[in-house]
């Protein structure tokens, strides 16, 4: 399809229905009826949405996902530097968060493109709204690595965070998890599995991650958004120096050099480094003098 030359044209990122097509926003239709070019995660199901929406798409359609982000970039910025008005939408949700999207605003943005939205349904808010956790303040963490070590790692450089926390996770993994979470996190953290969102089947599943864990065990079906409480803050009068060793070692094992884990520990303790930095000299040199426990800072 031509488009006007000598002006930059727009990106457009819009969201989709994560569910229930009836959530999509009001704009999303005429966007893909009269965009130059609609790059979608996926051709198939977005010929499904437009079917279900009873529309039609005028412009060029191409793939754009993750095995193609980087090749088909460049392309899509010609095409907006050429003028042309150019729709992104993935699969669910919105461009960008856990999808692809991320890499096309950058380099639009870098151009002086003008980029815009639609917006429209989030797992990320929806999960949290029916979580009943606080959602004041929150932090997204999308998907967690596969592998269990990594995961474990992951889990431990959020463990002391206090914001409430949301994930992404896919079905069959769902129960190692979860009992991942209870290790880092504590049996009793309070968390939300939201499963199949504004879906037929959708149900949400609250409660302790101990608990949480258990139930998963048995198999659970459908896309995946968890939400965990955040860590409790404590006054430093109430950490002893064994919880304070503790979390410096959970730090130190996620990668962090031990100058700043003590520091991260004593901030968030509320203490002074130097309180922390003795309470880990201590355990220290208890490991090497006493009996091997399994306790202690090598």
């Amino acid at each position: 399809m031509d488009v006007v030359t000598g002006t930059t044209g727009t990106l457009v990122l819009a969201g989709t229905p994560i569910g229930d097509v009836a959530d999509a926003p009001p704009r999303l239709a005429a966007e893909l009826e009269t965009a130059d070019v609609v790059a979608a995660e996926d051709t198939r199901r977005l010929r499904r949405l437009t079917q279900a929406l009873g529309i039609h798409t005028t412009g060029r359609v191409v793939s754009y996902f993750e095995g193609n982000e980087s090749a088909r970039t460049p392309e899509l910025v010609e095409a907006l530097m050429g003028g042309a008005r150019v729709l992104l939408v993935t699969d669910a949700g919105m461009p960008s968060v856990s999808d692809p999207g991320y890499r096309l605003v950058a380099a639009a943005v870098e151009k002086d493109i003008k980029v815009t939205a639609v917006p429209g349904p989030s797992a990320v808010l929806t999960a949290l709204a029916l979580s009943a956790l606080p959602v004041d303040r929150f932090c997204f963490e999308g998907f967690l690595p596969r592998k269990a070590g990594e995961r474990l790692g992951k889990l431990r450089e959020v463990a002391d965070e206090r914001r409430t926390m949301v994930f992404f996770e896919a079905p069959h993994r769902l129960d190692d998890t979860l009992a991942a979470m209870a290790e880092v996190f504590g049996a009793d953290r309070r968390a939300a599995v939201c499963r199949e969102l504004t879906k037929t089947y959708e149900e949400v599943k609250r409660g302790p991650l101990g608990d949480l864990a258990v139930w998963a065990a048995e198999g659970v079906r459908g896309e995946i958004t968890v939400v965990v409480e955040g860590a409790a803050e404590s006054g430093g009068e109430e950490l002893d120096a064994e919880e304070l060793v503790r979390r410096v070692q959970v730090r130190e094992e996620a990668g962090e050099r031990r100058k700043e884990a003590i520091a991260a520990v004593a901030a968030a303790a509320g203490l002074p480094k130097r309180e922390v930095f003795d309470a880990v000299v201590a355990a220290k040199n208890a490991a090497r003098t006493g009996p091997a426990d399994g306790k202690g800072l090598s």
